[in-house]
């Protein structure tokens, strides 16, 4: 660092000591909005790698057969609405068994997402998920056991009155800390054994998460009828890198099934696990776009009250300048002093709203069970900002005190 520029820092300190109150109010302005920037923005990284982590853990290499939404006419030359009939039972099981490529398939389909489950005094709310699945399902998922065992094939078959329960539900359940295994609970008017305890995998992007309660898909089907029950299927792949053989493969198989003729449209849609985490954090960036926009503005207010000031010291100033200016300081020299003070400020508040922001930003990270997030790209982002609303508050202010004449600047009182 030149002599030239440690002299302009210092100088830059002492006038900050000098008129402190309003430095200090500049700074708090400048680091909300900063905070605003980075705080939220770290919390949309933390949001994002949450969606990830969701979706990873399902598998890069897995996707979904569900059927498809009913389109609608948009304008007069739309086409009219068309209503895609359900997957039932039967395709969803002939695909299984037709589908030779070398993946795991599962067919499961929602019992109901209003379900209430009991045991002696404790109870749950009426808010929980019920999947009847097959034996394949916990593959195919991304769900894990952390107590008991799966389904066996001879349980999905006869339908038994077996169930797993999520992580979340234990501690609602079993208030006395029982174990659940083996413990007999009431699902609507049906009485289950629990032979397993899935892992926790979190309630972010309202996925169920951990309130969920699978059943054999024949129990659901016998215990839990609807009209027009949809049925969804999940293919895992061995690999990422034989994904797309395996879903062009389970494409040219399902419209056998659904007898599709050539040229028709499907009446089935096909998502990857890595398309659904993409929607989720394509929908984020008007949230990003807000974040900034409030940093932007807030900044935008800072950089007004900076000028501001610098104009003030400039009229407090003047005499000084007037010395400066007396004893062989020029207009290079003056205007450089006076740039680097408002850059000082405005990095002064940078690194507060910096320094709020990560941990803003990282106590959402924890409460989503995330890790220390730092975001580098934020940090650096802010501190340019600064540094550009620093230049661009004090320039004006810089340039009049160095166009000050020196003879008027030393007798201003």
């Amino acid at each position: 660092m030149s002599s030239f520029l440690k002299e302009n820092i210092k100088i830059s300190l002492n006038s900050i000591r000098g008129q402190l109150l309003r430095t200090v109010l500049t700074v708090l302005i400048i680091s909300f909005g900063i905070t605003a920037l980075v705080g939220i923005l770290t919390a949309i990284d933390a949001i994002k790698g949450s969606i990830n982590s969701n979706f990873t853990s399902m598998g890069a290499n897995t996707f979904t057969i569900r059927n498809r939404e009913m389109t609608f006419r948009v304008g007069r030359s739309g086409k009219k609405p068309k209503k895609f009939r359900e997957i039932n039972f039967r395709e969803a099981n002939a695909f299984v068994e037709k589908y030779n490529f070398p993946a795991v398939a599962s067919v499961s389909t929602l019992a109901t997402f209003s379900a209430t489950l009991k045991y002696k005094s404790g109870k749950t709310n009426p808010n929980i998920q019920i999947f009847g699945v097959d034996e394949n399902y916990m593959n195919t998922s991304g769900y894990e056991m952390e107590k008991g065992r799966n389904f066996s094939v001879q349980e999905i078959a006869f339908g038994s009155h077996s169930i797993i329960i999520g992580n979340e539900l234990v501690p609602k359940l079993f208030k006395n800390k029982e174990a659940p295994l083996d413990k007999i609970i009431s699902v609507g008017n049906g009485k289950y054994r629990v032979i397993g305890v899935l892992k926790p995998k979190g309630n972010s992007s309202g996925f169920g998460g951990d309130k969920v309660c699978l059943l054999p898909l024949t129990n659901v089907r016998q215990y839990f009828p609807r009209p027009n029950m949809s049925y969804t299927i999940n293919v895992l792949s061995p690999n990422q890198a034989l994904l797309e053989t395996a879903l062009g493969e389970a494409t040219g198989i399902f419209r056998v099934i659904r007898k599709l003729n050539t040229g028709e449209e499907d009446n089935f849609e096909i998502t990857k696990s890595d398309n659904l985490a993409n929607m989720l954090i394509s929908d984020i960036k008007y949230v990003t776009i807000a974040a900034t926009l409030i940093g932007v503005i807030t900044l935008l207010g800072a950089a007004i009250g900076l000028m501001n000031i610098m104009l003030v010291s400039v009229t407090e100033r003047t005499k000084e300048i007037g010395i400066r200016k007396a004893i062989g300081a020029t207009k290079k020299v003056i205007r450089s002093q006076f740039l680097a003070e408002a850059i000082v400020i405005c990095q002064m508040g940078g690194l507060a709203g910096i320094l709020f922001g990560i941990i803003l930003g990282n106590i959402l990270s924890f409460s989503m069970g995330g890790s220390f997030i730092a975001p580098w790209l934020w940090i650096l982002t802010g501190i340019s900002i600064c540094f550009v609303v620093g230049v661009g508050a004090g320039i004006y202010p810089a340039i009049k005190a160095s166009n000050l004449d020196p003879i008027d600047a030393l007798r201003f009182e």
